[in-house]
């Protein structure tokens, strides 16, 4: 039996993913998140073989998320399904350590396709998605010269998804259990990373690289 996660932050989401993958007598439901930093505690709680998740979404996205659960148990493997499919966003998601990623746009069929690719120990990836991506993912390597290779450091990209969010600097250092100063000695940082001085193009730059997203 495949024990499956699963992580969106939309209820009918993932109320519709879970009657889909019910009907599959290898796949077993153990859990739910609506956001990353749940899915990280509950995945190490449950010890899943797979989780599949969204990657915009509020207070941690996909990618950090995916990261940590991998730091954390690197035996549970991660199906991202989402509705971006920009390379920059697909290649972060592969290097944070996912072994698939879907489009939503993507058949029930082949989602279920790709739990059991996955769960056999192979990559998967939607067939939506182009051969140059494709190209580009097959070719990451795990040094500092990786295709795409991030700027900031993994705690900076989680700040600056809080700070797009519009989280004040008192709440960052709360949900992270860090001082106020630290925050901000981090968003000073990430300003001159990226020679960006405003939130709005701060937040534009958090949602070019998938950390975020306007939708509700």
């Amino acid at each position: 039996m495949i024990s499956v996660i699963l992580v969106d932050d939309h209820v009918i989401m993932r109320d519709g993913l879970r009657n889909l993958l019910e009907e599959e007598s290898d796949i077993e439901i153990i859990g739910e998140a609506d956001n990353g930093r749940d899915a990280v505690k509950i995945s190490i709680e449950k010890n899943p073989d797979i989780v599949v998740m969204d990657v915009a979404m509020q207070d941690m996205n996909g990618i950090e998320a995916t990261r940590q659960i991998k730091k954390e148990n690197p035996n549970i493997k991660i199906i991202v399904l989402s509705m971006h499919s920009e390379r920059q966003i697909v290649v972060g998601i592969f290097r944070a350590g996912a072994s698939g990623y879907l489009l939503k746009a993507s058949t029930s069929i082949e989602l279920v396709e790709a739990i059991r690719t996955v769960y056999r120990g192979r990559k998967y990836l939607s067939h939506k998605i182009s051969d140059i991506v494709l190209q580009e993912i097959s070719d990451i390597k795990r040094d500092s010269e990786e295709i795409g290779v991030a700027i900031l450091t993994n705690r900076e990209s989680e700040i600056l998804q809080l700070i797009a969010e519009g989280n004040s600097t008192k709440r960052i250092a709360e949900v992270l259990f860090i001082s106020p100063k630290t925050v901000e000695s981090h968003r000073a940082n990430i300003m001159e990373k990226l020679d960006i001085h405003n939130l709005p193009e701060l937040t534009k730059y958090a949602i070019r690289a998938g950390l975020t997203s306007l939708d509700d």
